[in-house]
């Protein structure tokens, strides 16, 4: 039987460069590891159709509690159609966003209850979680100077207040799990950023 394979997660706020990171390490990993390469929400066909209702602009009447439940759904149809069978055949799960995420935009962004999103994680979940994240921390500003050229989609276009808080919740559930949750600057270069995941991650494997 083979080993248990490893989840990890890239968490941060919009810009802040995580989707390059993830590729970055893709391309690095891939002769040395099966590696599975995912996004949140996304990354099955079920899942997709979710994201696209989360982040169709024109989606503005969505209410808060709706859309917590909707990223739940998606997260779980991910974790039990992708997740979970990869990790038992011993591969590496990258994810671009997972649990984290929810507490970060829907909590600390949106003003939820923190207990109640805790629960719902855990619910769809299965109570599965990453074994490492990334946390990608960089200033709002920075990050929509990043994006400026992108057509921002729902959540993009929240400013830099919601932003702001978002970012204040990844860095208070980096204090509070500082063994799974590795603090990295966004700011930094690429192969930076690069350096240091693989170190975090060299430790884990």
């Amino acid at each position: 039987m083979k080993a248990r394979g490893k989840f990890i997660s890239l968490e941060g706020i919009d810009g802040c460069g995580k989707t390059t990171l993830r590729e970055q390490l893709h391309d690095y990993l891939k002769d040395k590891f099966e590696i599975l390469i995912l996004r949140e929400p996304g990354g099955t066909e079920v899942s997709e159709k979710i994201r696209d209702m989360l982040l169709d602009v024109r989606n503005v009447g969505i209410k808060s509690r709706t859309e917590a439940f909707l990223y739940a759904a998606s997260r779980s149809q991910l974790v039990e159609e992708m997740i979970l069978p990869a990790l038992q055949e011993g591969k590496m799960v990258i994810a671009d966003r997972f649990m984290d995420s929810t507490i970060a935009y829907q909590g600390y962004g949106r003003g939820l209850d923190i207990e109640f999103l805790m629960k719902l994680n855990e619910l769809c979940t299965g109570g599965l979680k990453p074994d490492l994240t990334l946390l990608l921390d960089i200033d709002p500003e920075e990050g929509q100077r990043r994006r400026n050229k992108d057509v921002p989609d729902r959540l993009e276009k929240e400013g830099l207040e919601f932003q702001s808080r978002v970012r204040i919740g990844y860095l208070a559930l980096q204090r509070a799990e500082p063994d799974r949750i590795k603090l990295l600057n966004g700011g930094d270069s690429i192969i930076e950023l690069r350096g240091q995941a693989l170190q975090h991650m060299s430790v884990l494997l």
